[in-house]
This record gives C-alpha cells, structure tokens and sequence, in this order.
C-alpha cells in the first residue's frame, strides 16, 4: 500500500502456492484502492480466474492483447489513446494480473509498451503499478507443437522484464491452518516439494516418483470412475454430493472419455443441444458450409452437439465480450 500511495510504480511479483490465500490479499488491495475512490484493474490469464476478483477481466479481453503472440517480437496492445480503457490505464493506481504463469510473456512485454505509450512515460510500465499473481509450480504458457525449450523461452522467467521485479511471498497454507489437519498439511508440504523439484529424478526415463502416503493410486479409468463417483446410479441427484468430487484430466480428449462413460451409468434420457453456426460474412458461405463448421472442435468451447441427462454437471461459460451483456 506504501508503493500504491507513493505513487512511484513498480512490477511486484506476488510468489503464492495454492491455499496461502494470494486471492483473499489481491480482493483487500483491490478493495481498499477502490475505496479510496481510486482506479485498479484487475485481470486474469483465465477465464475461471477471472471470476474470483471483483470486477475482473481476462487480459485479452480487457487489454486488447494479441491473439498471435508467439509469431510478433514487439506486439502492443490494441488500445488507442482516445479509447474510455486507455483513460483507465493511464489514471490507474494498480494493475492486478493474476494467474500471469499461464501468459506469454510477451503479454506483458505489450502491455509495458502501451503504458509507456498511454501514459507518455519512458519508465517500465509508463510508472504504473503492476502486481502479478504467481505460481510457477501451476501451469506455464501453452505453446502448440513445441519444445521444452521453447515453453521456458515463453516463460515470464525468460522475460526482459524480469530484472525490475520485486518479489513478495506468501508461504503459510491458510486452507490448512484454519482446519487444523495434519493430514492436510502433510499432502501440501509434500505438494510443494514435487512442485520444487525436490523429488529425486529417474535418470533413464526422466520421471519422479510419488511417495506411497502422497495419493491412492488405480490401474484403469473405471476404477478410477467407480473410485470417485462410487454408487453414482442413486447419488446423481444430489447436488451437494456431486459438488465434492471432480476428476482433472490433462486432455480434452480425456474428459470427453470420462464423461461419456460416467454420463452412461445416469438411467436417463440422453438430450441433444445443438449449437447454431454460421458465417459472419454472407460471402463466404460456400467456402465454410454448416457441415465444416459444425465438425470444428475448438477448445474451450462446448461441440456442436452437447449430449446431457438430468444430473449432468454443465460449466457456464463466461460471456467473452461482456461489454454487449
């Protein structure tokens, strides 16, 4: 708050395992500079993170930042001087990125230009307060077809930028010393010591292994299936139930998978839900008919054809363009 009210900026990384309680800080910060009559942005990598902080947006969709990132060496942010979201960033006291593992680092490249642009500042980020959200234990940025070399390359660590940070941590896991469980507190120490690197490496294949106590380990999707959503036939209906148990999977394709064989075990009448595709340019219809767009499977996005029961758990997506809400 010191640095908010001197009003000299500064890139301050905010360094939080999960549970230590970065989102509750970030909520306080944003809450006292609003309360002040004062402006903080809040932005975030993902569309789920987004929704945790009052008043959040994604930073495509608040910044403009874009879409081709990995193919521009110097790219800026669509925002013009005259825009009402410029007037924002210039007289902002704080910019708040959270989850900013997952972007580009060229994100935050474009986002230091346009300060300096908006704000007519040659200092990093035009003099603008810029907290990041961190937690390089968590997902890194995605980059298609690539190397490892090439993930650590887009990396923030890998940024330019990184010799102005000042780094903050959070490190007591208040998720478990508020239960007070010591089974808790076991799995999140042993949690972050994988996440550290701290577990010994197989040398001929490359991977770790899990110590015995850390998880329950199964041999096959169903197990894992009758493991999770064990007697889903008579529990399907119960929300509460439901809400307690969820399986990640790394692949879409994974989720597909487990959710066609859990949603076959509800005794229920499957539902078909299509979606409505079509051409914004009435020109290019014959070159993109309704079959080649209803067979496109674009990630994060429902299919064309959404097949559920009464019981299925749906995500809501988050409207992207929230300024037509």
């Amino acid at each position: 708050m010191k640095a908010i009210d001197d009003g000299n900026g500064g890139l301050y990384f905010l360094d939080a395992p999960g549970g230590t309680g970065k989102t509750f800080f970030m909520s306080v910060v944003l809450a006292t500079v609003r309360a002040r009559f004062n402006i903080a942005v809040a932005v975030a990598s993902s569309g789920i993170a987004a929704t945790l902080l009052e008043g959040c947006r994604t930073a495509h969709s608040a910044l403009k930042l874009p879409l081709n990132l990995q193919t521009i060496e110097e790219p800026t942010c669509n925002i013009t001087k005259n825009s009402a979201m410029a007037k924002v960033l210039s007289a902002s006291k704080i910019i708040i990125w959270d989850e900013c593992t997952m972007a580009h680092k060229r994100a935050l490249e474009a986002l230091n230009r346009t300060l300096k642009d908006l704000r007519n500042d040659s200092r990093c980020f035009g003099g603008a307060m810029i907290l990041l959200s961190v937690d390089f234990r968590q997902t890194l940025p995605v980059i298609p077809r690539s190397t490892a070399a090439d993930e650590i390359n887009a990396c923030l660590k890998s940024s330019n930028l990184r010799r102005y940070v000042k780094k903050l941590r959070l490190t007591t896991n208040m998720r478990v010393a508020l239960l007070n469980d010591t089974s808790a507190q076991d799995f999140s120490e042993q949690l972050l010591t994988i996440g550290n690197g701290q577990v010994p490496v197989d040398e001929s294949s490359g991977l770790i292994s899990f110590p015995n106590n850390f998880c329950n380990f199964v041999s096959s999707k169903d197990e894992l299936i009758n493991n999770v959503f064990k007697d889903i036939i008579s529990n399907y209906k119960h929300n509460e139930w439901l809400s307690e148990r969820a399986i990640l999977a790394a692949k879409n394709k994974d989720v597909d998978d487990l959710n066609y064989i859990i949603q076959n075990k509800i005794i229920e009448t499957m539902h078909s839900f299509k979606s409505i595709d079509c051409v914004t340019n009435e020109d290019e219809a014959t070159n993109y008919p309704i079959e080649f767009l209803n067979s496109l499977d674009v990630p994060g996005l429902p299919p064309y054809n959404l097949r559920l029961k009464v019981g299925s758990v749906v995500i809501m997506l988050r409207n992207i363009n929230q300024q037509k809400l």
